[in-house]
């Protein structure tokens, strides 16, 4: 009998041992394993009482009851629409969802979940990602003189998403350290030099197809990107050999690296082939 005891109380938590059977009412236990109607009886060891379930003798606690600290812990646990979810609730969730210190960690995986008010920008966040594989693109690399009126109107649904989200990281969140930003086609140089000069303390750098980002960036890397010490350029076709050669020369320690980034077609203004279709034309006239 007090094996088969012991053995419950080592498959059932909680378990608690009482010397008599009248503290065993005084029992108030929460424990989520069991069902909610499940109740086992007290087992005799000889040297006690060993209850292994639990009694509705109490009401279950709230989960607004929980410390501040335990409920920090339970909404890390949640993605970010369940988080928004559950602070809707109560004024007390929302609070926790407000709290700073529980958005270290931002990760998106298409412009349009920018619009969505289900995260909270502030002074812990620490990496952000931006990373969008989509069809759509592909018509965001479109340079922008050779775009159709259509391919112009899906552009504008999402053109400054990303754009105003890097505004509000500049000034909200000042000890950011890494940055990742894929396939974000309208994401401008001097989008990325203000998160250069108003983070500080950013390590580390990721640019993949980002089709508008020129050598400009890479200067702002060396003017003001005192901390970082990884920067990938990948796919990026208007990054040219000689911004990647002037990184390596000014700062020697960084670890840069670049993906097919200066050996793509870089964009040709329109006014250069306006020009040379006229030249052409008057070649073909006059001969």
């Amino acid at each position: 009998m007090e094996r088969q005891s012991q053995t419950l109380a080592s498959f059932i938590a909680p378990a608690v041992v009482f010397q008599n059977s009248q503290d065993c009412t005084a029992l108030y236990v929460q424990a989520g394993s069991l069902r909610r109607h499940h109740v086992s009886r007290p087992h005799d060891t000889g040297r006690g009482l060993i209850v292994a379930g639990l009694s509705s003798l109490r009401p279950a606690m709230q989960l607004q009851q929980l410390n501040r600290e335990c409920l920090l812990h339970l909404f890390s646990f949640l993605d970010k629409d369940s988080r928004r979810s559950l602070s809707r609730t109560c004024v007390r969730l929302h609070e926790v969802f407000l709290d700073p210190s529980l958005w270290t960690l931002l990760k998106f995986s298409s412009p349009s979940e920018l619009k969505r008010d289900n995260f909270v920008l502030g002074p812990s966040l620490h990496h952000l990602s931006v990373c969008w594989h989509s069809s759509r693109v592909q018509v965001c690399n479109i340079e922008d003189w050779m775009k159709t009126s259509f391919q112009k109107v899906l552009c504008d649904k999402h053109q400054r998403l990303v754009s105003s989200l890097l505004a509000q990281v500049c000034v909200q969140c000042p000890n950011l350290l890494s940055l990742t930003l894929s396939g974000c086609g309208h994401v401008s140089d001097r989008d990325l030099v203000d998160v250069l000069g108003s983070c500080p303390k950013l390590r580390r750098v990721h640019l993949e197809n980002c089709v508008c980002v020129t050598d400009r960036v890479l200067d702002g890397m060396v003017t003001h990107g005192r901390s970082l010490r990884e920067v990938k350029v990948d796919f990026c076709r208007n990054i040219t050999q000689d911004g990647l050669r002037m990184v390596r020369e000014k700062r020697p320690s960084l670890r840069l690296s670049s993906e097919r980034s200066a050996e793509l077609i870089p964009d040709i203004k329109p006014y250069r082939k306006v020009h040379i279709r006229r030249t052409l034309q008057k070649v073909l006239l006059f001969t």
